[in-house]
């Protein structure tokens, strides 16, 4: 890795339009969150080739390099150990939930310590206070921080196992192999990484151990299958409820009618008391350290049928929750309204204006939420899927009046997170439960809680607008309005979740407003030179339960702009490859548009209903670009019919890995363009199973797929939320292409066409 020189004459895209003095005080704390990741570490990747002509903060400065500077100072902290049986152990301190980090980090300790990977075991990190800003998984950061780490600890624990064999055999360093280090380590020798001091670093050069160049790569850059892929199909790996704790008892949770509603009383516990195998029930109470606790009776039980038989037989009152009188058409007008207008546009301009809407999305990942809690007098002991483990760490501690060093904390992988394990709502349920009940608790949400009442990407009101004048686009303007995103984790530790969560009274702190804002401004990125680009976010209070979701601003910010783009081509008369080849920023860029356009036969002739549509998309120091072919001969049920995408990540761990998220980012895509979409309605989703939420099952996903991974000699770049933007245009633009129609409204086809899970209820089992 080298060192960033940002580009001097780099011109940023500011916002034109006065700030009110809420969003002025917002942007003036997210100035310090800015100046502390520059300020920190050593400097980001140099993207000195990246820069063609003046663009945006993202050119120069994003949040993956924010997360690699102030990860920077604990990197030596992580723990990789090569063991006297001549095996590697990682302890991972990010979360494994199915993105195939794992498999990538393996592969670079293998490299640099010379062994094939089925000698590195990679495990989950516990929480670990002392990583810092270093424990949150998120925002496409994980590799970009581990592929310049990991293969200098490997390289470190090499040559420490070198020169210790040198000094048990007496012979020169040169005639050893890593191997024969690690069998002659069997006598006793451990070479145990972290922290190294300065002083042996600075030795390192000497013993003439360095990391690999690409081009001695043995393990970087194969196909390689994923570490962990049999014992999932097997059945073997564990997922939080698979944890062996001793005593831990099977829980649920009857939650209230609408999101957020208040507990008043239970109308008869002593009959639910008294049903088989029902151990005890708990009213969880209010409070919480940072979030409040998601309100709830639970019911703990020998079995989890007994618990879901107890928690459908209570009966409870309750009060009212936090948007009981809102639904889709309430939030979307108060979006609407708060909006931040445009200018009048100087005469004799051209303007093609569009405002879109994007209905709240909900994660829905194979893996419910969940958690496992052993809480006593003076300790407690956690299991689940967590995003930020020593935020929830600290939050416990706090919670419990407990000294942290007594709360510990294990992360286990899990079966999907996007964003939502960021938070930790079903630990703060089960703590309370565990407490409460004097045992172990084993919590589980019900599919229709995990719809209805865990964390969903908040719905979202889009307007565009460009300036053309003289057959040049002079202006480009982009207003995104949203119930605030809730980001009270901060960066995983307790400074910064403070921080976001300031002033607490507040329901759109001052503090959240400011890492939001931070997050927009550091990864929604254009890659086009349109003029004078603005984009403003506004965020509005709404107490809805929202997370970060897989390209929560970025998707449909950067969807909107390339549907834009298809239609300024239109207006001008241009062909929309061509428009935008005349307009992108950066040469990768280009490259991956010009694959797609000659793979895909752009512009070849198609029946009509169908049709051709592209986009293209940059984002944490990578370029993809999609060319998709739909069929919409029924407007009402489109089918994407073959996809050509075109993915530029920079210097690749694992073709294998990357291709998988392509393939879900695409898949998501066409969920959140055609089909998948919650109904909000009197405080509540409507949707509450799989087959309620219209994700698309593998039969809408197209046989056709081409996905083409160019080759780039850049550091490696994010990839996790990468591939949905250019994809999302895509479908967009071709939908729009064959059927005529102006795409506005995502999704574009969501009927309620199923009978309603009564507010506040769970349904019956379904084998009875």
């Amino acid at each position: 890795m080298t060192d960033a020189q940002p580009n001097p004459q780099a011109n940023l895209s500011l916002d034109a339009p006065a700030l009110n003095r809420r969003q002025l005080l917002g942007f003036s704390i997210a100035g310090p969150v800015l100046s502390l990741g520059v300020g920190l570490g050593t400097a980001a990747p140099s993207q000195a080739a990246l820069l063609q002509v003046p663009g945006d903060i993202t050119d120069i400065f994003d949040y993956g390099d924010l997360v690699f500077k102030v990860a920077f100072p604990t990197l030596p902290l992580i723990r990789l150990t090569v063991e006297s049986t001549g095996r590697a152990r990682l302890e991972l301190p990010r979360l494994e939930s199915g993105q195939g980090i794992s498999t990538a980090c393996a592969m670079m300790v293998a490299e640099d310590l010379d062994l094939p990977i089925a000698q590195v075991d990679v495990v989950s990190s516990d929480a670990r206070p002392e990583l810092l800003f270093n424990q949150q998984t998120g925002g496409s950061t994980s590799m970009r921080v581990f592929s310049f780490i990991l293969p200098q600890l490997a390289a470190q624990a090499r040559a420490k196992l070198m020169q210790a064999a040198a000094q048990q055999w007496g012979v020169h360093r040169s005639n050893l192999s890593t191997r024969q280090g690690m069998v002659i380590g069997s006598g006793g020798q451990t070479a145990s990484y972290g922290s190294l001091s300065s002083a042996v670093q600075s030795v390192l050069p000497i013993l003439g151990v360095h990391t690999k160049p690409a081009s001695q790569y043995q393990v970087m850059g194969k196909p390689t299958r994923r570490v962990d892929a049999l014992d999932i199909v097997t059945g073997k790996k564990k997922f939080t409820l698979d944890q062996d704790v001793p005593d831990a008892k099977p829980t649920m949770v009857r939650r209230p009618p609408t999101i957020r509603g208040t507990f008043k009383r239970i109308l008869n516990e002593g009959v639910v008391r008294r049903m088989p195998g029902v151990i005890g029930i708990a009213v969880i109470p209010g409070g919480g350290t940072f979030v409040p606790n998601p309100p709830g009776v639970a019911v703990m039980a020998e079995t989890f049928g007994q618990a879901w038989d107890a928690v459908r037989a209570l009966e409870v009152e309750w009060g009212p929750g936090s948007i009981d009188q809102e639904s889709d058409a309430t939030i979307q007008q108060k979006l609407r309204q708060a909006t931040v207008p445009f200018f009048l546009p100087p005469l004799f301009s051209t303007v093609v204006e569009a405002e879109f809407e994007w209905a709240a999305a909900a994660h829905a990942p194979l893996e419910v939420e969940c958690a496992i809690a052993d809480v006593r007098p003076n300790s407690a002991e956690v299991w689940a899927g967590l995003q930020s483990p020593i935020a929830t760490q600290k939050a416990i501690a706090f919670d419990l009046n407990l000294p942290v060093h007594q709360v510990k904390v294990h992360v286990v992988p899990s079966g999907g997170a996007f964003g939502r394990r960021l938070f930790w709502d079903a630990v703060q349920q089960a703590i309370q439960v565990s407490r409460a009940l004097g045992r172990p608790c084993k919590l589980m949400y019900h599919r229709t809680d995990d719809m209805r009442h865990t964390r969903l990407r908040p719905p979202q009101y889009h307007r565009a607008r460009a300036l053309i004048q003289m057959g040049q686009v002079v202006s480009y303007a982009h207003r995104v309005t949203l119930p605030r995103t809730d980001i009270r984790h901060g960066l995983g530790e307790m400074l910064t979740a403070a921080v976001a969560s300031a002033p607490g009274e507040l329901q759109q702190t001052i503090g959240n407003f400011a890492f939001e804002q931070t997050l927009f401004k550091t990864m929604v990125s254009s890659p086009y030179h349109l003029g004078l680009n603005s984009k403003i976010l506004t965020p509005i209070a709404m107490e809805l339960n929202t997370s970060s979701f897989r390209s929560v601003h970025i998707q449909p910010t950067r969807g909107v702009e390339e549907i834009m783009m298809d239609e300024i081509a239109l207006r001008l008369r241009k062909d929309p490859v061509s428009f935008r080849l005349e307009t992108l920023r950066h040469v990768r860029a280009k490259a991956v548009l010009q694959t797609v356009a000659s793979q895909g036969q752009w512009g070849k002739s198609m029946p009509r209903g169908f049709a051709q549509g592209i986009g293209v998309h940059q984002e944490s120091r990578s370029f993809t670009a999609c060319l998709v072919e739909i069929d919409a001969r029924d407007p009402k049920a489109p089918v994407v019919t073959k996809a050509v995408i075109a993915i530029d990540v920079g210097r690749v761990i694992n073709p294998l890995g990357v291709e998988a998220q392509i393939q879900g980012g695409l898949m998501e895509s066409i969920a959140l363009v055609l089909t998948a979409g919650l109904h909000i309605e009197r405080g509540l989703p409507l949707e509450g199973s799989y087959s309620q939420y219209h994700f698309p099952r593998m039969k809408a996903y197209p046989k056709n797929v081409q996905i083409i991974i160019v080759s780039s000699h850049e550091p490696v770049g994010g990839l996790g939320e990468v591939g949905m933007a250019a994809t999302t245009g895509a479908i967009a633009n071709a939908y729009a292409r064959a059927t005529g129609i102006k795409v506005r409204k995502f999704p574009l086809n969501n009927p309620v066409n199923f009978q309603l899970i009564p507010p506040g209820q769970l349904p019956a089992p379904p084998t009875r």
